[in-house]
Parts: structure tokens; C-alpha cells; sequence
């Protein structure tokens, strides 16, 4: 197995002082494993087409322009805050836009998602993957800076794409079911494959510092599609280069969240490259998730989740009866976020979210 390069340890670069003194936030504290006086709450997803104050603002805006738009993506990320009352902030942007802002043909297609104008298959493709350079995403800096003026207490969570993830895309074309492209290249040509994820690990971590040296005060790593994986091709194939991305954001002292979809045979190799958090899907009972992390003499990890946002669309004895469970079961860990198994569908109601939020906190 080819291995990838990790940063080496350094001092933790300079961080903004503007807003810094955020110990205390109830999120902070629970990602640090404290239990904190509110249990605190934030939904993926929870700006975007749930909330009418967005789709206005949207209107005939394409998504990566409005990634791009400093004020826009501000905005939008301020609107769920306002409105429900969670306890962190996430950045509005999409896994995408650095591999967007670095000059590939990439779009996200209203009902589809991202699409690759030509899929990167060959040593000649990967070789001509651009790499991303700083002013490239200094729009997104920008709003990360605005953002840190308006928010006053709310912590907030910057995020990128996981190497496996972003390959998927750029291997497949767009979205895919199967991973048939990826799966196929990991096992046939290992050492472009892993020439490709490196790549891609310098982008997402290059992408992760401009917000951080921007001010945000916790990232998430998405590895959305990384539960399509077996566990060994997971630690052969993807986790180094997870590892060098978390371990290089890990040089600035925030928390960080490591979360993908269908992953619960992965958790303790997701833990293992590196995370601080590891988020849970619905698949997964958090006690039960808590028992799989716990290493032997070691502490409960830090977990986030995991309601199913599906049930989100029940009435409201259904969801008040799953967030107390969910809840309950999150006592296992040493430290529980409250949030979904995934992101907030779009045709939720967006009143439902926010009763959620004063239930968590009621608790």
C-alpha cells in the first residue's frame, strides 16, 4: 500500500483573535468530550432549501455563485441560526467548490448534484488535476470573516470534502449508485489511485486552511460516500489520505468532525484517521456506536447525531419520541452533539426544526 505524507508537527498557526473566546459555547464543550449545560444542537443541511428565506434569496442564483458570493454565503448561513436557534453555524458552500474555484469543469445540476464535464480515468487526467491555491477560495475566506463579525456566541463549523469523495465525483462523472468507476481503479491501477486521493487531500486541507485561517472555529470532514466501502478497502485506500487532511487541520487545535453515510462498519477506522467527533448516520444506535469506539481502558469518544431526517416529515409525537431516545443513547459517549443521521430534505418544515432544537436544549 502506498502511503501519503503527512504534515509535519508545528507550531499551530496564528489564529484570529475577533471573536476567539468561544470556550464556553455548548457545542465547543461537548466536541471537547465536557458535558456542557445545554445539550447543543445544529442539523447538515440546515441551510438550504428547508427555508424560504433561502430559496428568495436563491432565486435564479446557480449554487456555485452563490458559494462564491462573500455577502450571499454569509447570509445564508446566518439564516438557520436565526430562525431555529442551534448551537453552531455551518458554512454555506458545497464539498465541490474548491475543485470548482482550482478550474475544473465541474457544475452541480439542479435535481442531480455535481457534474464532471470529463471524468478524470487516466495517469494523463490525474496528472493534469490543477492544484488549488489560496486566492482561488478567498471569496469563501471573505464570507468565513464576515461571518465571524455577525455570529456573536454561535461557533462556526467549516468543512470539506474526504479525497474518496471528491475522487468519486470526479471518477464517475457525477453522482453514482455503485462506485463502479472508483472501485475499479482503487483495484486495478492502486498507485494512480492513491497519486489521485493525495492530490485531492492537498485540495481539501488547502480548502480547510483558508477557512481556518479565516476564523472558523471547528471543520468537518464529509466522506459522504465512503460507506460504500468495505473496512479493509477503507484503510487501504482512503484513510491515509483522511488522515493527512485531519492531521493537518489538526496543527490549529479545533475540534474536528469526521462524518459519512452508511459508514457504521467503518467508525472505528474513521476514528482512526484522526477524528475528534465522529459523526453517526441513523443506521447506528449512539450507545451502540459509543461501545464500537471505546477503546480498551480508553474514554468514550465524542459523537454527533443521529436522527433520521426522513421522520422528520411525522408528526410530532414520532419526533419528540425518537430525539429523547436519541438523546438518552447519547449519554454513552463522552460528549453528544445533537444532529441528523444526514442533511435536512428539502421539503422539510422548517417549524419542525426548530421545535427539535428547543426540545435538545430542554434536555
Amino acid at each position: 500500500m502506498m502511503t501519503t505524507s503527512v504534515p509535519p508537527s508545528s507550531p499551530p498557526p496564528t489564529r484570529p483573535q475577533a471573536r476567539r473566546e468561544l470556550t464556553d459555547a455548548p457545542f465547543l464543550a461537548a466536541a471537547r468530550g465536557d458535558r456542557p449545560a445545554r445539550l447543543p444542537v445544529w442539523f447538515m443541511r440546515q441551510a438550504g432549501r428547508s427555508l424560504p428565506e433561502y430559496r428568495e434569496l436563491r432565486e435564479g442564483v446557480p449554487m456555485l455563485r452563490a458559494c462564491l458570493d462573500p455577502e450571499m454565503l454569509a447570509e445564508i448561513t446566518l439564516q438557520p441560526v436565526r430562525r431555529h436557534g442551534v448551537d453552531a453555524a455551518i458554512l454555506f458552500s458545497d464539498i465541490v467548490v474548491p475543485l470548482y474555484a482550482a478550474g475544473l469543469d465541474i457544475d452541480i445540476v439542479p435535481g442531480t448534484g455535481p457534474v464532471v464535464g470529463s471524468p478524470i480515468r487516466s495517469a494523463a487526467g490525474v496528472a493534469a488535476l490543477p492544484t488549488l491555491e489560496p486566492g482561488q477560495v478567498s471569496a469563501v475566506a471573505d464570507g468565513v470573516r464576515l461571518l465571524t463579525d455577525r455570529l456573536g456566541d454561535v461557533p462556526l463549523i467549516g468543512f470539506a470534502g474526504a479525497p474518496f469523495t471528491l475522487a468519486s465525483y470526479l471518477i464517475e462523472g457525477g453522482p453514482s449508485r455503485n462506485h463502479e468507476h472508483t472501485k475499479a481503479l482503487m483495484h486495478a491501477e492502486p498507485e494512480l489511485w492513491h497519486t489521485l486521493a493525495d492530490r485531492l487531500a492537498d485540495i481539501a486541507l488547502g480548502f480547510l486552511r483558508a477557512q481556518l485561517d479565516a476564523g472558523v472555529d471547528a471543520i468537518q470532514l464529509f466522506d459522504s460516500w465512503a460507506g460504500a466501502l468495505s473496512p479493509r478497502d477503507y484503510r487501504e485506500f482512503v484513510l491515509p489520505h483522511s488522515a493527512k487532511v485531519l492531521a493537518g487541520a489538526g496543527q490549529y487545535g479545533v475540534p474536528r468532525i469526521h462524518f459519512g453515510v452508511g459508514t457504521g462498519e467503518l467508525l472505528t477506522a474513521m476514528r482512526d484517521a484522526g477524528a475528534d467527533v465522529v459523526g453517526v448516520d441513523w443506521r447506528v444506535p449512539l450507545d451502540l456506536a459509543a461501545r464500537r469506539l471505546t477503546l480498551p481502558d480508553g474514554p468514550p469518544p465524542v459523537l454527533q447525531g443521529n436522527l433520521d431526517p426522513a421522520l422528520l416529515m411525522a408528526s410530532w409525537p414520532v419526533v419528540e419520541a425518537e430525539v429523547r431516545r436519541i438523546a438518552a443513547e447519547g449519554r454513552a459517549a463522552a460528549g453528544h452533539i445533537f444532529n441528523l443521521g444526514h442533511g435536512v430534505l428539502p421539503g422539510t418544515d422548517p417549524a419542525m426544526l426548530t421545535r427539535v432544537v428547543e426540545l435538545v436544549h430542554s434536555l
